[in-house]
């Protein structure tokens, strides 16, 4: 990676399609940024001029990585990629409505110091959710006359509810949605999302599906893991969650209610988010040993983990199940690890899990469906082999390339309509 603190723009091939990526998190971060900065590689690798204008890392720890975060736009080149780096403020409390605002409003301010100049990009793409990035790039697609392509990943404002963030959560409703009207199209990640979208006053005419995928770093890692075992667990039953730790997971409530069962379990949390220190500090205090947690791993150790678990735990907390289907049940599936999720059915996780047998499915008002699960996993082989080999065909449907194609589609799509116009 090279480096240079001018922050003026270099469009070093015009004769390419000019793409301008908004988003808060990329590379390093973990969690959307591999997702995002695999995504600019692949529109690179299928002859794209991609611009990246973004934060600098801080996600999921909440905390400046870099040591750099501040005023000056910093500018870095991964390989094809021109990225710019924002500064931004990280919230010492990422649960507090008051932080979150002055976050969003932070990135927003902080990216409008460089606005977008006509004729600078053929289309834009925006990530939501940060709300301040959807902001940035619908003032500068107005104003530039550039078309754009909104991406949600998830509903920033009924996120924050879900969350535990209080606040006038239907204010912020109404400025998310007047914000998502400034863009030409919108995408999302699930059917359900897709649904939800729609029910947004005045949506946009048509709605693209596009799924995230199994980026190709952690694809290559996944493949030269040691194979998960073929035969069905033993005792104690290995459980392994991984990922982001904060509001909408619920994980603490989920740790509380699965110490209460009698199991033969060993339970490995790998983490770092806003509650992230909640959850460490009930398992030192519970005195259960069934319960270990360590810092959220590299790719390699994640899939190191992956083999070593007999079911990857997803949580989601009850009402929050009208976000998203979360990227971290890409690789469980990959794996062939079969899910324990916890969530509400009617959500996309939920959905997703049921109608494609990928474990099973636990409602979190019914304490003895835990017990079940132990049950099924212990005594039921056949059963739970055949979660894993569900799992593995659906991870097909993520595959990487497959995901890509449909974004340069909807690029291409996007630059032509705008175009004739």
């Amino acid at each position: 990676m090279n480096v240079n603190e001018d922050s003026n723009t270099n469009l070093t091939n015009a004769r390419k399609p000019r793409v301008l990526v908004v988003v808060n998190v990329f590379r390093p971060d973990l969690g959307g940024g591999v997702l995002f900065a695999d995504l600019c590689d692949g529109l690179a690798e299928r002859g794209f001029d991609v611009s990246i204008r973004c934060a600098y890392p801080y996600y999921p720890q909440w905390t400046d990585v870099s040591g750099q975060n501040g005023w000056r736009i910093r500018r870095e080149y991964h390989g094809e990629l021109n990225v710019e780096r924002f500064g931004i403020y990280i919230p010492s409390n990422p649960n507090s409505f008051l932080q979150r605002l002055v976050y969003e409003a932070s990135f927003f301010l902080s990216l409008a110091r460089k606005p977008v100049r006509k004729g600078e990009f053929d289309a834009m793409l925006v990530f939501c959710p940060l709300v301040g990035a959807v902001a940035y790039a619908g003032w500068n697609a107005r104003r530039s006359n550039t078309p754009l392509w909104l991406n949600v990943q998830d509903l920033s404002a009924q996120a924050a509810a879900a969350g535990g963030i209080g606040g006038p959560t239907q204010l912020l409703v109404r400025v998310q949605n007047a914000l998502f009207r400034k863009a030409n199209l919108w995408s999302t990640i699930s059917a359900p999302m897709i649904e939800a979208l729609r029910q947004i006053p005045n949506p946009a005419k048509n709605i693209e599906l596009v799924p995230n995928w199994m980026h190709a770093s952690l694809a290559e890692h996944l493949a030269s893991a040691t194979p998960r075992s073929a035969v069905p667990p033993s005792r104690p039953v290995r459980l392994l969650y991984s990922g982001n730790i904060g509001g909408k997971q619920n994980l603490l409530e989920f740790c509380k209610w699965l110490s209460q069962s009698n199991a033969f379990f060993e339970m490995r949390i790998q983490g770092a988010g806003g509650r992230a220190e909640e959850v460490r500090s009930w398992i030192s205090q519970s005195g259960d040993n069934r319960f270990s947690m360590g810092n959220l791993t590299d790719e390699a150790g994640l899939a190191q983990k992956l083999g070593w678990a007999d079911a990857y735990v997803i949580t989601e907390k009850p009402g929050a199940g009208s976000s998203f289907v979360p990227s971290k049940l890409i690789p469980g599936m990959t794996s062939g690890a079969p899910m324990l999720a916890i969530c509400d059915a009617e959500g996309p996780l939920g959905q997703e899990v049921a109608e494609n047998g990928l474990g099973y499915l636990a409602s979190w008002n019914e304490a003895e469906t835990l017990d079940r699960f132990f049950s099924v996993v212990r005594n039921d082989p056949e059963t739970y082999m055949s979660w894993s080999h569900a799992a593995i065909a659906r991870g097909a449907f993520y595959h990487r390339d497959r995901g890509i194609d449909r974004c340069v589609a909807v690029l291409k799509r996007l630059m032509q309509e705008s175009s004739t116009d």
